[in-house]
């Protein structure tokens, strides 16, 4: 997918996307994944160090309480406005911020109750609505505040993982994408210039409404504490740039906040 590395998964409230099948521990070792093939990899390297991207967290300004972690993820969750021109809500627009998505042993998507080492995760629905013979192009915004970096890590690492598990997932009722191809990128790989780690998913999108295939793409990357995600699914008469075009300017949103919230002052 041309251009979209380095941008930004979601769950069964009719976002779609990885997370973890279960909750990372508070104490889990920091790993990125940094396979450069399509599909998805188990090789785990460091992350790329904050000071080789430029970005200089302010420990201050971590949050530390479930209060402080929903404040972050309400302010950096991309709204419609942030999509492009006519995108509006879409029904859920947004998920209870008590949970988050997860796939269950049956590549079904799934919201749980947030493990403790999650402080916030909130999930946004939007869409450009079908008009002039064409469908509608649905994306969602993922925002998870961990309570520290390494879980952040961990649940990238466990994240890549889960296309090689579930090639063939159904997200909300009568929704499912099928042949999944995962990669993952730290700085400075595979056009990754944003983020400290940035892993990609692509596959085939199909509705029970909609039809299919469609073009379906997601982009998580993590800054510090924070990982943020993107999900673009197309339908008859979208082209696959106008996806990419929508998840581009909606994750280059999401990282700008991060930095501005909890980057040092210069």
């Amino acid at each position: 997918m041309g251009g979209l590395g380095g941008c930004s998964g979601t769950g069964g409230d009719g976002s779609a996307g990885p997370t973890r099948s279960g909750p990372p521990p508070s104490t889990a070792p920091t790993t990125t994944d940094t396979d450069t093939g399509t599909g998805a990899g188990t090789g785990t390297a460091p992350s790329a160090s904050a000071s080789t991207l430029g970005f200089a967290p302010d420990p201050g300004r971590a949050p530390k309480t479930r209060a402080e972690g929903l404040r972050l993820a309400r302010t950096v969750a991309a709204a419609p406005i942030d999509w492009g021109p006519g995108y509006v809500r879409r029904s859920p627009y947004e998920s209870d911020p008590g949970s988050w998505p997860v796939l269950d042993s049956d590549c079904v998507w799934e919201r749980e109750p947030q493990p403790a080492s999650v402080l916030a995760s909130l999930t946004r629905n939007s869409e450009l609505p079908a008009e002039g013979g064409k469908g509608p192009i649905r994306v969602t915004a993922v925002v998870t505040v961990h309570r520290t970096t390494d879980d952040a890590d961990w649940e990238m690492a466990g994240t890549l993982e889960e296309a090689l598990r579930c090639p063939d997932q159904q997200l909300r009722q009568g929704e499912r994408i099928t042949g999944l191809l995962s990669q993952g990128a730290a700085y400075g790989l595979l056009a990754n210039f944003t983020s400290e780690d940035s892993l990609t998913e692509g596959g085939k999108y199909y509705s029970d409404a909609l039809g299919g295939p469609h073009y379906y793409y997601w982009v998580q990357s993590r800054l510090g504490q924070v990982t943020v995600a993107v999900v673009g699914r197309g339908a008859k008469g979208r082209s696959s740039d106008d996806v990419d075009a929508a998840l581009r300017q909606g994750a280059g949103q999401m990282l700008s906040r991060v930095e501005t919230e909890l980057e040092a002052a210069s």
